[in-house]
C-alpha cells in the first residue's frame, strides 16, 4: 500500500487521476493526513491540457470556440472555489469524519481493494444523486448554476467551479461514512472530480462502447446545453451507467447551445458566483403563501405556481441553433494584458495553494486577500466597468508593495524587476487613466 509519507505524485499519476486509472495498491492510505492533495497537484496539468485544447482547437477549422474573457472568467471561477479551503478542510470530508467518528456501524480495511472500489462506486453514485438533487432543487442549484453560466464548452468550463457548492454535496456521502474510512473517501472524492476536468471538450467526438459504460464528452456536452431535450439530463460523474438505469440519459443529437436558459451575460466573478442568491431571494418574498415560497426554494429552478415540480419545458427560451454567446468587443491590447497579469496571478495562486502549510496565518491572509482582489480587478477590466481603471491602480500597488517585502516570490527570481516594473508601469497608467476619467466626468457635469 502506499506509503506514509507522500508530498508529490509522479508525472504518471499526475495523468493517470485524471482519468480514474490510479490503482488501490498506490492510492490507499490509513489516515486522511497521508492523503494527497491531488486536487491541487493537478494545476500544472490542467493548464497543460487547456493549452494543449487551446492549440489543436485553433489548427481546426471546426475546432471548439474559445474566448480569452470566457477562459478567464470559468478559471477564476475555479481560483475563488479553492480559497476556503485554505482556512478550512473542506466542508464534505469535515462532516465524513464526524459521522465516521461518532456513528460507524462497521469498518472496513482501509488497505482492501474491495473497499476501494465498493468506495469508488458509492461516490460516484453519491455524486450523480447530488448533482440530480443540485438541478431539481432551486436553493442546490443556485451554487451549481455557476458551472453552467459559460456559453462555451471547453475545458476551461471544467474549472467554472462554486465557492459554496460544498455546503450542499456533503449530505449525499454521509451512508459511506457508516462504513467507509475517511482516508479512503478523501482519496476519491478527488478522483471523481478530476475525472470530470477532460470530458469538458468538443475535441473528442464519440469514443464507441465507452459510451454505453462511461461518462464521455459527449454525454456531458447534452448536460451542458440549454436545448430542450438536454434539460436535466446526463448528471454522472464517472459513470453513466447511473442515468441509463434511473431514466434521465439522453444521447447527444441535434447541435448543443451551451448555457444557461437565461444567460447572466457578465464575466465580474462575484456577479457570476453569488448573483442567483438574491434573485432566488426576491422570488421567496415575492411568492404568496408559504407553500408557494418553500416551493420556490424546494423545487426546480424553472417551477411557477401551477406548474410542475421542474417546471414546463414549454417555458424554456427557444432554440434556433444560431445564437451567439455574450461576446463584446475589446482590445488586443487589453486582452494581452489581462492575460499578462492573469498569469501572474496564478504564479501568485498556485504558490500559495503548494505552501500553505509553512505560511503564516497573515501571509495566507494577505495573499487570499490579493488573489480575491485581482479576480475582481480583472473581471472588471473585461467587464469594462466604470470604475475598473481605480480598482486596477491600486491592485497594482499592492501587489508591488507584496512583492517588495517578499510575500510574493515569482516563479522565476530573474523575472522579479521586471515584474515589479511592468506593475509600475501598470500603476501609472490606471492613475492616469482615473485622472482622465474624473476629468470628463467634470466636464459633463459642467
Amino acid at each position: 500500500m502506499a506509503g506514509e509519507e507522500v508530498n508529490n505524485v509522479t508525472v504518471s499519476q499526475g495523468i493517470r487521476m485524471l482519468f480514474s486509472l490510479m490503482t488501490p495498491n498506490e492510492s490507499s492510505f490509513a489516515t486522511v493526513q497521508e492523503v494527497p492533495k491531488y486536487v491541487n497537484q493537478a494545476t500544472p496539468y490542467f493548464f497543460g491540457l487547456i493549452f494543449l485544447e487551446f492549440v489543436l482547437g485553433g489548427l481546426k477549422k471546426d475546432g471548439p470556440r474559445i474566448k480569452i474573457n470566457d477562459y478567464i472568467t470559468s478559471l477564476s471561477a475555479g481560483m475563488m472555489s479553492r480559497l476556503p479551503q485554505l482556512m478550512m478542510r473542506s466542508l464534505e470530508l469535515s462532516v465524513y469524519i464526524y459521522v465516521w467518528n461518532n456513528f460507524r456501524l462497521l469498518e472496513l480495511p482501509w488497505d482492501s481493494a474491495w473497499t476501494w472500489w465498493l468506495t469508488f462506486l458509492g461516490v460516484d453514485m453519491g455524486y450523480y444523486w447530488f448533482h440530480r438533487f443540485a438541478h431539481e432543487l432551486n436553493f442546490i442549484w443556485a451554487a451549481h448554476q455557476v458551472h453552467h453560466s459559460s456559453e462555451y464548452y471547453n475545458l476551461s468550463t471544467a474549472l467554472r467551479q462554486s465557492v459554496t457548492q460544498q455546503f450542499s454535496s456533503w449530505a449525499f456521502y454521509v451512508p459511506l461514512a457508516l462504513m467507509v474510512p475517511p482516508s479512503i473517501f478523501a482519496v476519491h472524492v478527488q478522483f471523481n472530480l478530476l475525472y470530470q476536468f477532460w470530458i469538458h471538450t468538443e475535441l473528442v467526438k464519440d469514443l464507441g462502447p465507452l459510451e454505453w459504460i462511461l461518462n464521455t464528452p459527449s454525454h456531458h456536452r447534452v448536460h451542458h446545453g440549454r436545448n430542450p431535450y438536454c434539460i436535466d439530463k446526463n448528471y454522472a460523474g464517472i459513470l453513466i451507467i447511473w442515468d441509463r438505469m434511473f431514466g434521465t440519459f439522453a444521447p447527444e443529437s441535434d447541435k448543443v447551445i451551451y448555457g444557461l436558459t437565461h444567460p447572466i451575460s457578465t464575466f465580474e466573478i462575484w456577479t457570476v458566483e453569488f448573483s442567483y442568491y438574491p434573485y432566488l431571494w426576491q422570488r421567496f418574498w415575492e411568492a404568496e403563501g408559504i407553500s408557494n415560497k418553500l416551493s420556490v426554494i424546494l423545487k426546480g429552478p424553472g417551477w411557477t405556481p401551477g406548474k410542475p415540480r421542474l417546471g414546463d419545458i414549454a417555458d424554456i427560451p427557444q432554440i434556433t441553433g444560431k445564437e451567439k454567446p455574450h461576446d463584446p468587443a475589446w482590445s488586443p491590447a487589453m486582452q494581452a494584458y489581462v492575460i499578462v497579469q492573469f498569469l501572474l496571478l496564478v504564479d501568485v495562486y498556485n504558490n500559495l495553494l503548494m505552501n500553505q502549510t509553512i505560511l503564516s496565518e497573515m501571509t495566507i491572509l494577505l495573499l487570499t486577500a490579493c488573489v480575491l482582489l485581482s479576480l475582481t480587478s480583472l473581471g472588471f477590466l473585461i467587464d469594462q466597468r466604470a470604475n475598473a481603471a481605480e480598482l486596477e491602480m491600486l491592485r497594482c500597488i499592492l501587489i508591488m508593495a507584496l512583492q517588495r517585502f517578499g510575500y510574493i516570490k515569482p516563479l522565476v527570481p530573474l523575472l522579479a524587476f521586471p515584474i515589479e516594473v511592468f506593475l509600475l508601469i501598470s500603476a501609472v497608467y490606471w492613475s492616469l487613466q482615473c485622472v482622465n476619467q474624473r476629468t470628463n466626468r467634470m466636464k459633463k457635469q459642467n
